[in-house]
């Protein structure tokens, strides 16, 4: 079997592994995702992506976290494959539609003085607040500054999917902010069905925020792209933001945007090719 052909990418440091599924095909990705995204032993990567053809739209990816678990969508993600395909010839489409398991994605590309893209605006998609959907395990119409116990001490957290779930949670200062210990506590407990993102959020003003993510199957982030469209949706919410939030991440910088016109989110942030290179089979 001839060696897998893969592409080192990341969005604000959120990265990943991504294999061009329209020359090669990958039989277990789960497993390749757990060995691949090994920080010593391996690649290193918060997980592996596949980049597909698609009947529906444009390209399609699937996404797997570093522990194999497959996610339904990934913010940063989705605008390094939309880089991969258009600087590699897959589809010349701007906008670019990618199918997702979270449903088809919308994204306007940006190009620098080479043609090659460094930008992505995603349409992320309406909320869903509804917390059989989201899923949590919680009664009523809306998660807003729900209660939440772990490890000792009780949260108001506010929860939203991005077509994943997540929470959000408003701290005083998430530089002094205990993620390791909270992080993994939230994202398994009980009242969550199939784990949640957890993202603890330290607000500025009005249209600013500082946020640090703990992934679901992943751990510790340097961004997440659909918790940073939660953040915005929840800061809107509870009345902590507004509609529109530049939000600071450990990788950087990402703008997002809750239009009341039709309830899309909108997510605007760069993509970065790293390297490409073999592994083996």
């Amino acid at each position: 079997m001839c060696a897998m052909q893969f592409t080192k990418m990341h969005g604000l440091g959120n990265d990943y592994v991504y294999v061009d599924c329209f020359e090669q095909t990958i039989d277990d990705p789960a497993t390749v995702a757990q060995q691949v995204s090994d920080r010593h032993f391996g690649i290193g990567a918060d997980g592996l992506i596949l980049i597909m053809p698609s009947e529906v739209a444009d390209v399609r990816m699937r996404m797997f976290n570093a522990d194999g678990s497959e996610g339904q969508m990934c913010g940063n993600g989705i605008r390094c494959v939309a880089k991969y395909a258009a600087d590699h010839g897959r589809t010349s489409a701007n906008p670019m539609r990618v199918e997702t398991a979270a449903g088809i994605k919308t994204i306007d590309l940006v190009t620098d003085e080479t043609g090659r893209v460094s930008q992505a605006t995603v349409d992320m998609g309406e909320p869903i607040l509804v917390p059989a959907e989201i899923p949590v395990a919680l009664e009523g119409g809306r998660s807003i500054n729900s209660p939440i116990s772990a490890c000792g001490q009780t949260f108001a957290m506010t929860c939203v999917s991005m077509g994943n779930p997540h929470a959000v949670i408003y701290v005083d200062d998430v530089a002094a902010f205990d993620l390791a210990t909270f992080g993994p506590a939230i994202e398994s407990h009980d009242i969550f069905p199939e784990r949640v993102n957890v993202h603890f959020v330290q607000v500025h003003s009005d249209s600013e925020a500082t946020m640090v993510t703990w992934e679901r199957g992943s751990g510790p982030t340097l961004a997440c792209g659909t918790g940073a469209s939660a953040v915005c949706v929840a800061g809107v919410l509870t009345g902590k933001t507004g509609r529109a939030l530049l939000a600071h991440l450990p990788g950087g910088d990402l703008e997002l945007a809750w239009r009341e016109s039709d309830g899309h989110v909108f997510m605007t942030g760069p993509a970065s090719e790293v390297f490409s290179g073999e592994w083996p089979a």
